[in-house]
């Protein structure tokens, strides 16, 4: 569902992804854990196409974004760490422009819209305008939105951010779910490790490098062995560790 090859890019000197190369079959919750700075959010701002890399290649569903971009962003939904919705709108509104920038039919969306909102508990708050939501509604509104258009691969970046536990695992156990029941791909990027905990598979990025993938108990070990929660600090402070040992 996602391949990328050698992706590279670059902020002046500083390197945010390295050659990153990794792939993702369909139907699987995969994790992209890393720390604060790791690449995350620049690698999803690749994926989205709002940034070009400087160097390598992203092929969502077998389809080339560099040359085929409207065909590829079109199998893509996402959620970004930052809230996007139109407080001023009603949830309603927020939802049924998103269904019109993707050619979506009135009719087609209207369903579509009803449909998610009663998965996720939306329907008491449709006609509402969305300023008046909780935090855990909003993502809830997010989320709705990146389903409408039926996308095959799902990006979420730091979603969970601001949420309560409860709201968190609502959140997740939802994609589960729909991992499970409709084949969706997701890509879930976060620094919070038990939020790779049912994970189909873990890819660890670390200064713009994939340091390990695989099932979360695969990418422990392979990084050292304990729980993934040590395995990971170990592996991403290693750097700074051996820094602050070295002579003046």
């Amino acid at each position: 569902m996602l391949n990328v090859q050698g992706l590279t890019q670059r902020y002046g000197a500083r390197v945010a992804l390295d050659g990153l190369s990794l792939h993702l079959p369909r139907a699987c919750f995969a994790v992209l854990l890393g720390p604060n700075g790791a690449g995350k959010s620049t690698l999803f701002q690749v994926l989205s196409g709002l940034f070009a890399a400087d160097a390598g290649q992203v092929l969502i569903d077998g389809l080339p974004l560099q040359r085929q971009g409207h065909r590829a962003l079109a199998r893509l939904g996402i959620v970004f760490q930052q809230p996007a919705l139109d407080l001023d709108l009603s949830v309603r509104r927020n939802l049924q422009f998103h269904a019109d920038l993707h050619g979506l039919g009135r009719a087609d969306a209207a369903a579509r819209i009803d449909e998610e909102a009663a998965a996720l508990g939306l329907v008491p708050v449709l006609d509402r305008p969305a300023r008046e939501l909780s935090g855990g509604q909003r993502r809830k509104v997010e989320l709705a939105r990146a389903l409408l258009h039926r996308p095959a691969l799902l990006l979420m970046d730091e979603a969970t951010v601001g949420l309560d536990p409860a709201s968190r695992q609502a959140l997740l156990a939802d994609l589960h779910a729909r991992v499970r029941t409709r084949g969706l791909t997701v890509l879930w990027a976060t620094h919070l490790v038990d939020e790779a905990a049912g994970a189909d598979r873990v890819l660890l990025l670390h200064q713009g490098r994939l340091l390990a993938e695989g099932p979360p108990e695969d990418v422990a070990q392979a990084l050292g062995g304990g729980t993934l929660e040590q395995a990971f600090l170990r592996a991403t402070r290693a750097p700074t560790a051996r820094l602050e040992a070295a002579p003046p």
